[in-house]
Formats: C-alpha cells, sequence, structure tokens
C-alpha cells in the first residue's frame, strides 16, 4: 500500500521551485533532483532548481558556461528532454518561444557550468515531445516527437564519451510516429507507451526495442507488447518512473470519448511489474493529486517526488510525496487532510496553446466547437454534494417529457421520469445519444444518495462502502466519460433501486410503446436533425454532422461498427 502525502514547508529548506509544466526533473546520483526550464505565467523558462536529498533543501545554483549566443547556459523552453548521466545533465530540443530548437547541452553538477555541444556531430532534427531514456551509464537513446509540421518516430542514439550521435536503422514493423510518449530502458531493451500520434489519436500501445546494447550483437527491431492486467487508458503527457522490480506509470491526458479528444486527465497509479510482466493498478490509502500531464516524477530511495503539470486548464505548483505506508510521511495523514493543491489561474493555458502541434492550435474549444456542430448542449452534471431532486432537474424533465409524451395522457414528471429510468435499464451503449449523457449521470449519483439516505437509518455498518462501489458517483461532468465508460455506467445504473410500484408501470408503458420519437430542434443557425425512433439505435447525425463527430473521435459505437449509413435517421418532416 502506498500513501499520496502532499509535500508540507516543514519539508523543505530553500525555496522550492515555482509552478510550471513541460519542465524536466532528472536524479543525479542519489544525491539531487535537478529541475530546469518549463511553461509558466505565459513564459517559457531556463531556471534551475536544485533538491539536495540529503539536506532535505531546495536551491539555485549560480552557472557559468556561455553558449554560441553569448547567453549563460540554454535557452528558456519547454517540452524538451532530459538526462543525468553521472554528475552530467544532457538537455536536448524542446519548444523556446515560437519555435522549435534542436540545440544539445550539458550541465556538470559538479561545478554547474554549462557546455554547449551542438556543433559536435550531426544532430537530430529540432523537436519537441520527445522522449529519452539512459543506456547504463554512458549511452543515451532518444525517440519520436513533433518538429513542426510532423510526428517522428527516429531513434536516435548518443555516446556520452565520444558525444556523436547515430541514427539506428531499423527494419520490419515499427510503432506509429507520436509525441508525448514516455520511454523508459529496462533490461536491454527500450519500452515505448501511449503519445499522439501522426494520424491525431491519443495511443495506448506498448512496444519494446531491441538491438540498442552494443554487447548483445542484436539486430535492431521492435515488438508490441500486450501484456495482461489492468492496461492504462490511451494518454501522453504522463510519466512512467523506475523503482525496485515495477515502472510507476502516473497521470497524463487522454481522450474524452463523446466529447473532446482533451478533455480527460489522469491521477491514476498503474504499476508494470517487470517480475510478474503485467500490468496492475497501485493501491492508495487515500486521495490522490489532482489530476494532470507534463508533470515531473521523480524516484527518491523508495519515495517518489511529483511536481507541477497541468490539467488544461490551470498549472501547479503543488509537491506530493507517494510514499510506502511504513514511512514517517505516511504518518502525517493520520493528523491532517490535505490542503488544496497550488494552481496558476486559467489564462496561463493561452499561452501554453502556442507549444502544442498546430493542429491542436488551431482548434477551437472542442466541446464548444461540438455543440455548435450538433445543435445540442451538455451541460455540466452537478457535483454529488449538491444534487438537486429529479423534479428539479430542467434536462431530465424535458428528456423524459419528450420520451413518455405519447404513453400518458396527462403530464406527470414522476411518472415520466420512471419512463426515462426503466429505458435506461434496458438500453445498449450504443444507443445512449449525446444529450442524455448529463441527465444519466447526474440521476445515477441522484439514485446513489437516495440509496444512502435509506442505508443511514437502516444499515449505517455499509454506508461507507457504498460509493466505493460506484466508480462514477464522484464524477462533476459529463465530459470526464470516455466511450468504453457508458456500458459500465448502465450496468452500474441498473444496479440501482427504483420505486417497485413506478418501475412496474415504467415498464409495461415502454413495453407497450416503442414508437415514440426523440426530437431535437436545433437552434437557429444549425443544422437540423431528429432522433430515431424509440428506441433509438444510435446518434442520428446528417451527413455533415457525421464527419464532424467522426472527427472528433465522438462517434457512436453504432456508426464505428455498422457504418453511418446505417444509422440515419429519417427527417421530421415538420423541421
Amino acid at each position: 500500500m502506498m500513501h499520496w502525502v502532499r509535500a508540507e514547508a516543514s519539508d523543505f529548506g530553500g525555496n522550492p521551485p515555482l509552478a510550471r509544466s513541460g519542465h524536466t526533473a532528472v536524479n543525479v546520483g542519489k544525491s539531487k533532483v535537478v529541475v530546469f526550464g518549463g511553461f509558466a505565467d505565459r513564459k517559457f523558462s531556463n531556471d534551475i532548481a536544485v533538491y539536495d536529498i540529503e539536506n532535505k533543501l531546495w536551491y539555485t545554483p549560480e552557472c557559468t558556461g556561455v553558449g554560441s549566443d553569448g547567453q549563460v547556459g540554454p535557452s528558456a523552453r519547454a517540452f524538451h528532454v532530459a538526462i543525468a548521466i553521472d554528475c552530467n545533465m544532457f538537455i536536448f530540443g524542446g519548444r523556446s518561444g515560437s519555435k522549435r530548437v534542436g540545440d544539445f547541452w550539458m550541465l556538470d553538477t559538479d561545478i554547474w557550468q554549462w557546455s554547449e555541444l551542438t556543433s559536435f556531430g550531426d544532430l537530430p532534427s529540432p523537436r519537441e515531445f520527445a522522449a529519452v531514456s539512459a543506456i547504463g551509464n554512458r549511452k543515451i537513446v532518444m525517440y519520436g516527437g513533433w518538429d513542426g509540421k510532423k510526428w517522428l518516430s527516429d531513434v536516435y542514439i548518443m555516446d556520452t564519451m565520444s558525444l556523436e550521435w547515430m541514427e539506428l536503422s531499423i527494419t520490419g514493423s515499427a510503432p506509429p510516429p507520436r509525441c508525448g510518449h514516455s520511454a523508459t530502458m529496462v533490461e536491454k531493451r527500450l519500452l515505448i507507451f501511449g503519445g499522439r500520434g501522426g494520424s491525431g489519436p491519443i495511443m495506448g500501445d506498448l512496444w519494446a526495442l531491441k538491438g540498442i546494447i552494443d554487447e548483445e550483437n542484436e539486430t535492431p527491431g521492435w515488438t508490441q507488447l500486450k501484456l495482461p492486467g489492468q492496461t492504462p487508458s490511451p494518454r501522453c503527457g504522463h510519466t512512467i518512473t523506475s523503482g525496485g522490480h515495477y515502472l510507476l506509470l502516473f497521470g497524463g491526458h487522454g481522450t474524452g470519448g463523446w466529447l473532446s479528444r482533451y478533455d480527460v486527465y489522469h491521477n491514476d497509479c498503474i504499476i508494470l511489474d517487470r517480475v510478474s510482466v503485467q500490468w496492475k493498478r497501485l493501491a492508495t490509502s487515500n486521495d490522490p493529486p489532482a489530476p494532470r500531464a507534463y508533470h515531473s516524477m521523480t524516484s527518491i530511495g523508495s519515495r517518489y517526488l511529483l511536481f507541477g503539470g497541468f490539467d488544461g486548464k490551470t498549472t501547479f505548483g503543488d509537491i506530493w510525496w507517494l510514499v510506502p505506508e511504513d514511512d514517517p510521511i505516511a504518518k502525517r495523514l493520520q493528523s491532517a487532510p490535505n490542503p488544496p493543491p497550488e494552481i496558476k489561474p486559467v489564462e496561463m493555458m493561452d499561452g501554453l496553446a502556442e507549444s502544442l502541434p498546430k493542429e491542436v492550435q488551431n482548434e477551437p474549444s472542442p466541446v464548444v466547437e461540438l455543440q455548435k456542430k450538433l445543435g445540442i448542449m451538455l451541460s455540466s452534471s452537478t457535483s454529488q454534494t449538491n444534487i438537486v431532486e429529479e423534479v428539479n432537474d430542467e434536462e431530465l424533465i424535458e428528456l423524459s417529457s419528450k420520451l413518455a409524451g405519447e404513453a400518458l395522457s396527462t403530464p406527470d414528471h414522476y411518472m415520466s421520469i420512471q419512463i426515462l429510468r426503466e429505458y435506461w435499464k434496458n438500453a445498449s451503449a450504443s444507443s445512449i445519444q449525446l444529450q442524455e449523457l448529463g441527465p444519466l449521470l447526474r440521476d445515477y449519483q441522484r439514485l446513489i444518495v437516495n440509496q444512502l439516505d435509506y442505508l443511514i437509518s437502516d444499515m449505517p455498518s455499509i454506508t461507507t462502502n457504498l460509493t466505493r462501489q460506484h466508480r462514477f458517483f464522484h464524477l462533476k461532468s459529463a465530459s470526464q466519460l470516455r466511450m468504453d465508460d457508458i456500458p459500465k455506467l448502465l450496468d452500474e445504473y441498473r444496479q440501482l433501486k427504483l420505486s417497485s410500484y413506478h418501475q412496474a408501470t415504467a415498464a409495461e408503458m415502454v413495453k407497450n410503446h416503442t414508437s415514440i420519437k426523440w426530437t431535437c430542434h436545433p437552434p437557429e443557425g444549425t443544422l437540423k436533425q431528429s432522433w430515431c425512433q424509440f428506441p433509438p439505435t444510435g446518434l442520428c447525425l446528417s451527413g455533415k454532422q457525421q464527419v464532424e463527430m467522426q472527427k472528433s473521435k465522438s462517434t457512436l459505437e453504432a456508426i464505428e461498427k455498422k457504418g453511418a449509413e446505417q444509422v440515419k435517421c429519417q427527417i421530421d418532416d415538420q423541421l
């Protein structure tokens, strides 16, 4: 069991680094962690913050050594790569201002002197969002990245003794080009996980590269690995940190499923066990840090140190420990809760967007764009701590009234809601429409709260475990749902208890009224649309809307499996 504990002022001396993302943090031996660069306050930085492990002290060293531009050290940048070999930290590439850079630097941390090594040999092309790992205590291997025009899949090896770069020639199958992935040496293999691919998707594949150790005399080649266990969801901007017999994956951002390609940020911990060779969820006893990507995670003995990152809206400056249960830091959990994270305002993201690939820069807000194109508004679900009564949930009332309008001779909101609930309990994931997700998630949370209220008086011993059994109870917005979450949400929804009388009555009405239509009247100026006959078989879109929906990676399972042609709806003649 591991424990998340937010670092306190008493944990360190000196001044910890300021909030940032896209920085690097590397272990130099067992004595220090060196943080370099990053993006914060709409600016790229080239400052250095050092954590002295033995003295538990943060400090900023006075560095010497000028480059070709006459300035001390590398230019300000973010999304570069950094690795330490012995006492030297090597820096390559990244984003500096409006351009990608391809300069190469070494920092001697014994005397804090920078040396520019750009003129040595044929360097890789300028890039950002690449990934790098150390091969033993002499060589460095780098894979992939984004050069401003295309995603890369090249592999370079650099010898820190000769300072020569060599592009590795590889035959056979290879991973798709990508950026924002991780690269980790395990024994004699380089493991690549995740990243954003050349066609735009966020990936969750794992590849191993052999033939990069001279002594092995192997022909370089890639192999895709499909390991058992709880595989991480597709993501980029995550970290993988080596610790003992396992690799620890934390954070990153991934596909939002129904609404957006970039709206889900993660804070889960998943380990790749090097002994059993499988993925496992890391058991933690308390609430983790806020979800984030482009942070740093370093190992210090049995501890892990998390710093910075951003979640699409805010940039973090908080520092967290992940420690085993017998660690003295873990004992603090018994006395005080963790304070909220230190964050920077949302306006910082305007500048950070400039560092992403051009396709991403030019995209408007994916949620707003999709709503405009479909003429559907999907509001955020109410927090579980403030769930409104069903008769006060306007979207739920509107949805249930449209569904039950032909089944009820007189308006009855309670019965309409029960009919909608009965439909949801029998619906397949592919039949759930975009406009239903918010009301469905809120009603799921509402029914859990109602059940909890009942259990408090009758069975208090099991109420503490109720919300733990429902994985979506704590979601604040339907946009946090991924496509593969919908079947799981419906499965849990079916287990929730309704009024037995209302449930039986609603079931009979649903059975006898299968011709009810869902109709969506779009706002002025948007494409008109209507929905398939009840029960629907999928999201009904015009040809143009289908294309836009597919571009946003929010196409429903019915469209994916049967093709858009088979789920076209009949246009309502009255529109």
